[in-house]
């Protein structure tokens, strides 16, 4: 067996752990969802409103979806892409599928990839260098916003995110070939609304 599905599977096994003691009454099992989950959910909720505020309020009614639906997770999924998918429909739900201004993310934060490494800041570069780099994500913010909120969501999920094409899908409830249509599709508008910027 790969390390890749022991990893999973270990991950699968704690989700359902986690579930059964909820349904028994266990308070730490939430508490321990909500320190895995809470910044993605804020994250994606930020960049979905352009507001933090409004993405602080979605985040606790989301979670309290979770709190509310969680004894009902029967592990098809992984409880990630649950919660994701809560926090997407959610999301739609209470903004609707106006385009709205994107949240940048915040200057000398670090994003939550598997990298091991900020995608924002390096220590190395000088103040040139970051200047230029803060209004490149400035100008990434502005194309996400320009996206029809199904690109962009698929994109955020994605490329900003780290969601597997399979775990997207699950989130959005499209076929796989549908959600690389729409990647293809928002990374190619987002590349054109980048070059004519």
């Amino acid at each position: 067996m790969e390390a890749a599905t022991v990893s999973t599977t270990a991950v699968h096994d704690l989700d359902l752990e986690l579930v059964a003691r909820h349904r028994v009454g266990d308070p730490a099992a939430f508490d321990e969802v909500y320190r895995r989950f809470d910044h993605m959910v804020y994250g994606l909720a930020c960049r979905l409103s352009g507001s933090d505020d409004q993405a602080a309020d979605l985040t606790q009614e989301i979670f309290l979806r979770v709190f509310r639906y969680i004894g009902q997770f029967r592990g098809g999924s992984s409880l990630k892409t649950w919660i994701f998918r809560i926090a997407i429909n959610h999301c739609r739900s209470c903004l609707g599928r106006r385009r709205l201004p994107m949240q940048p993310l915040p200057e000398g934060a670090d994003t939550e990839t598997d990298r091991g490494r900020s995608a924002l800041t390096d220590p190395g570069r000088g103040p040139e260098e970051l200047a230029v780099a803060a209004d490149e994500g400035r100008r990434v913010t502005a194309g996400l916003a320009a996206l029809p909120a199904s690109f962009r969501e698929a994109v955020v999920l994605r490329d900003i995110e780290g969601l597997s094409y399979e775990e997207i899908a699950d989130v959005l409830g499209i076929r796989i070939g549908t959600v690389r249509s729409r990647i293809a599709r928002g990374r190619e508008q987002l590349r054109t609304f980048l070059e004519g910027a």
